[in-house]
């Protein structure tokens, strides 16, 4: 289901969603990567920030 741009709050930076373009962007800048080595480091560990965070820098 796609986010309701209607609600406001406060952004879940703990988990990175692939689902919403804006946030892939965001992603990439945030981290300095690719969006295949964004979708890559999630498809290998999950999607928590903090796991793909440390899953980038191993590689």
């Amino acid at each position: 289901m796609a986010d309701d741009k209607n609600e406001v709050g406060a952004a879940d930076r703990s988990r990175i969603s692939l689902g919403e373009d804006y946030e892939v962007r965001d992603w990439i800048a945030s981290l300095g990567v690719s969006e295949q080595e964004l979708r890559e480091a999630v498809g290998a560990v999950g999607n928590s920030a903090d796991a793909v965070r440390a899953y980038l820098k191993k590689t």
